[in-house]
C-alpha cells in the first residue's frame, strides 16, 4: 500500500492557496450551491494527491456550511427536518464513497485518485454545466422577450407524483415543499449526494437540483437546506478521511481563511447582476475547469500503464496546459465577480451623489 505524502507548504504555496480559497469562495458565494468545485483542481494542481484535495475541500467546508445554514435558517429559508434526514443519508453515500476512494488508493496508489477524481470532475461538470448552459439560453431569451421578472418556478410534473404518492410508516411533512413525502424517496436523493461529494467534495450539483425537481422545494429554500446536509456530509467525511490519514488540515485551514472572505464578497456581487449572468458564469467556469482536468488524464493513464507510455515531454506539455486552462478559469471566476461589484457599487454612488451645481464633484 502506497504511503500518501503531503505536499510542502512554502511562503509562496501558503499565498497561493490562500487565493485559491478566495477565488473559490467568491465564485461559491455569487454561484451559490456547488461553487466550491474549483478547489479540488486547484489544490490538485499544486501537487496534492486527488484523495487530499478532496479529504481536505470536504474538511474546510463544514464550519462554512454551519455558519450560512445558521444565518439563513433565521430568515426563514432552511427546512431543518429535511436537511437532517437528507443528511443522515448522505452520510452512507460518504462512507461508501470513502471506500471506493481508499480502495482506489490501496490498488492504484496516489496516481490512481488523481485519475478517478479527474474522470469524476470531467462527466460530472460535462453533465451539469451542459444543464446550466441550457438554463442560460432560457432565462437570456425571456430576458430578451422582456419576462425576465423574478417569479417562483412552478412544481415540476415529477414532484406533484412524488407528493402523491402515500406509503405509509415512511411519510414526513416538509416545511420547504409543503407537502408529506416518503423517506423512500429522500433515500437515493442523499446517498447519491453523498456519493458525490466523497468524489469530487461537491455533493450540491445532485442534492439542490433534487429538491427542486423532484421533491418541489423552491430553489431559494432548497440551497439554503443543502448547507444543513454539507455540514453533516463534511463533518462525517472529515471523520471518515480523517481516519485514513489524508486530511491536511493545513490545506483547510488556508483554503477556508482564503474563502471566508471571498464568500461575502461573491454574495454581494449577485445582487448586482441578472440571474441570467450568473448561470453563464457558472456555465462557463464549469466548462473550463472540465477541459483543465481533461489535459492531465492522458497523463495518469499513462503512469497507470492503462495506454501506451508518452514521454516526459509531452505530459509536462498537457499538464501545463490544463493548468494554464484552470488558471483562466479562476482568472474568469474572479473578474465575472468584482466585476459585478465594482459596478453595483460604481450605480450605488452614483444615484446618491446629492445633486449640486458642481460639475467636478468626485464621484
Amino acid at each position: 500500500m502506497e504511503l500518501i505524502n503531503f505536499i510542502e507548504i512554502t511562503p509562496l504555496t501558503a499565498i497561493l492557496l490562500i487565493l485559491v480559497g478566495f477565488v473559490g469562495g467568491m465564485v461559491s458565494g455569487f454561484i451559490g450551491s456547488g461553487g466550491a468545485f474549483v478547489l479540488t483542481p486547484a489544490m490538485m494542481t499544486l501537487g496534492a494527491p486527488g484523495i487530499v484535495a478532496v479529504a481536505s475541500n470536504i474538511c474546510h467546508k463544514f464550519p462554512k456550511a454551519l455558519v450560512g445554514a445558521v444565518k439563513r435558517n433565521k430568515y426563514g429559508q432552511v427546512d431543518v427536518k429535511l436537511g437532517l434526514i437528507l443528511g443522515l443519508f448522505a452520510e452512507g453515500g460518504v462512507l461508501f464513497g470513502k471506500h471506493v476512494m481508499t480502495d482506489i488508493k490501496n490498488a492504484f496508489g496516489a496516481v490512481g485518485t488523481d485519475l478517478y477524481v479527474s474522470a469524476m470532475f470531467v462527466v460530472t461538470l460535462a453533465i451539469v454545466g451542459g444543464f446550466v448552459l441550457k438554463d442560460y439560453r432560457k432565462l437570456k431569451a425571456l430576458d430578451d422577450a422582456g419576462d425576465g421578472s423574478e417569479q417562483a418556478a412552478p412544481i415540476t410534473r415529477l414532484a406533484r407524483w412524488v407528493q402523491s404518492v402515500n406509503i405509509p410508516g415512511t411519510m414526513i411533512y416538509s416545511k420547504a415543499a409543503q407537502a408529506r413525502v416518503s423517506i423512500l424517496f429522500l433515500v437515493p436523493i442523499g446517498f447519491a449526494t453523498g456519493f458525490l461529494a466523497s468524489a469530487i467534495a461537491v455533493g450540491g450539483f445532485i442534492g439542490v437540483p433534487a429538491m427542486i425537481y423532484i421533491l418541489g422545494v423552491p430553489a431559494i429554500m432548497a440551497s439554503a437546506t443543502e448547507l444543513v446536509i454539507a455540514f453533516i456530509m463534511g463533518l462525517g467525511g472529515t471523520i471518515f478521511y480523517g481516519l485514513e490519514g489524508v486530511v491536511d488540515i493545513r490545506l483547510a485551514m488556508l483554503i477556508l481563511l482564503g474563502s471566508l472572505f471571498g464568500i461575502q464578497v461573491g454574495a454581494i456581487g449577485t445582487t448586482y447582476v441578472k440571474d441570467y449572468q450568473v448561470k453563464f458564469t457558472m456555465a462557463v467556469i464549469m466548462l473550463t475547469v472540465l477541459f483543465s482536468r481533461f489535459f492531465y488524464i492522458p497523463g495518469y493513464l499513462s503512469q497507470l500503464g492503462m495506454i501506451a507510455p508518452m514521454d516526459e515531454a509531452t505530459v509536462k506539455m498537457l499538464k501545463m496546459v490544463g493548468d494554464g486552462v484552470l488558471a483562466l478559469a479562476l482568472i474568469v471566476g474572479a473578474w465575472t465577480v468584482l466585476a459585478a461589484l465594482f459596478k453595483g457599487i460604481h450605480e450605488h454612488r452614483r444615484q446618491h451623489v446629492p445633486h449640486t451645481d458642481q460639475v467636478g464633484v468626485a464621484e
